[in-house]
């Protein structure tokens, strides 16, 4: 699946990116915290604009509960680790894929939900770069991890194509090569989803 994952995404993340998310370790916690968080106020926001849905219905509801799991578990890392769970900013990565999202039914439900595909396979190859440079305890969290949000990935994908009046390719393309450019330009705030850090482009 991951190999999948990869083929999907337009680029891997920056290696210096991966550097910076060991040295901001509490703040790449709390802002996981908030990913998660999000990814399931998604989830119940799908279920209840798109209520004659059923196969979406099925999935979001699934997918939900388990994201609020993942949030309560990265809360509970933070409570571990004496890491106070407070408010940041968001990152620009979900806005800026959402800001090309078309308007239009049924166009908005298909671009939105090739928007959580994206968004859950960047999830998941963070969580793969991630693991293998992390102390014991995160590196079997973020393993774990892959292979849920994997699967949300799938769904995803999945559900653009069964929901669309269109062949999705091209869209496909189009927010690949917007995820692409989120991911390699530079952030001057490091988050879970940031891209280039800016400390790290001024070398």
């Amino acid at each position: 699946m991951l190999s999948e994952i990869l083929d999907f995404l337009p680029c891997r993340t920056p290696d210096a990116w991966l550097e910076e998310a060991q040295r901001q370790q509490s703040l790449l916690l709390i802002d996981h915290a908030n990913c998660e968080k999000k990814a399931a106020a998604t989830a119940m926001n799908l279920l209840y604009r798109y209520s004659g849905h059923i196969q979406l219905l099925q999935k979001m509801a699934q997918l939900a509960r388990e994201e609020l799991l993942h949030f309560e578990q990265v809360v509970n890392l933070l409570e571990q680790r004496q890491i106070e769970y407070r408010h940041i900013s968001a990152s620009r990565y979900a806005s800026g894929l959402r800001e090309h999202v078309r308007k239009e039914r049924p166009f908005a439900l298909t671009d939105t939900l090739i928007v959580g595909a994206f968004v859950e396979a960047r999830s998941c190859e963070r969580f793969a770069r991630l693991a293998p440079v992390l102390d014991d305890q995160l590196a079997r969290f973020y393993r774990g991890l892959l292979k849920s949000e994997a699967r949300h990935f799938v769904d995803y994908l999945a559900l653009a194509r069964l929901y669309a009046e269109e062949d999705i390719t091209p869209h496909i393309e189009r927010f690949r090569v917007i995820e692409g450019e989120l991911i390699t330009s530079t952030d001057s705030e490091f988050r879970f989803h940031s891209g280039v850090p800016a400390t790290a482009a001024s070398f």
